[in-house]
């Protein structure tokens, strides 16, 4: 049975990344494939993937928040009252998910919403008081599991993944319609 890329185990994913590449080596399929950029953008993905959901279970999810709702709240309390679009830049949500997420977190009195003075189309979001005193409780908490996360790298290893990924996403940003 092919080792798929479902697992964790980093042997199984390399394993699979080989079945990849056989598979697009066989006969049939004579497709023009980058199979490293594959492998990076698929890790990539799966990473991301691994981590937010890590996240969501150990630290976000015992104070009842998703990773796009935890993500909403910190861009609001890290850089105060914003207009709505670039909070849902900021957060690399749509403008819809965003409306549904400060709705929720509206709900739970964490989040506010006021018109824009100047511009009645826009509109303004800010973190609460209680949405301040949650975020400076469960940040020091979340930040602990992204060293623990982390943990396998040392320092000039995440500086440097961190300078990779930044340079993946200002390739992407560069790229039409990206």
């Amino acid at each position: 049975m092919p080792a798929g890329f479902s697992s964790s185990d980093s042997r199984e994913l390399v394993a699979a990344e080989r079945d990849v590449q056989a598979r697009l080596d066989d006969e049939g399929l004579a497709l023009d494939v980058d199979v490293s950029s594959l492998a990076a953008v698929s890790n990539i993905f799966r990473a991301a993937t691994m981590v937010r959901n890590h996240m969501e279970r150990t630290v976000l999810g015992p104070a009842d928040l998703s990773f796009t709702a935890f993500t909403v709240l910190w861009v609001l309390w890290v850089w105060g009252e914003q207009e709505a679009r670039r909070v849902a830049d900021e957060a690399g949500i749509s403008r819809g998910t965003l409306t549904g997420v400060v709705s929720t977190l509206e709900a739970r009195e964490l989040v506010e919403r006021r018109p824009h003075p100047d511009d009645r189309r826009s509109v303004l979001m800010s973190a609460t008081a209680d949405g301040e005193a949650l975020m400076r409780r469960l940040f020091p908490v979340f930040n602990a599991e992204e060293a623990k996360v982390s943990s396998g790298l040392n320092g000039v290893q995440k500086l440097a993944l961190a300078d990779a990924l930044r340079t993946v996403m200002r390739t992407v940003e560069s790229l039409p319609n990206g």
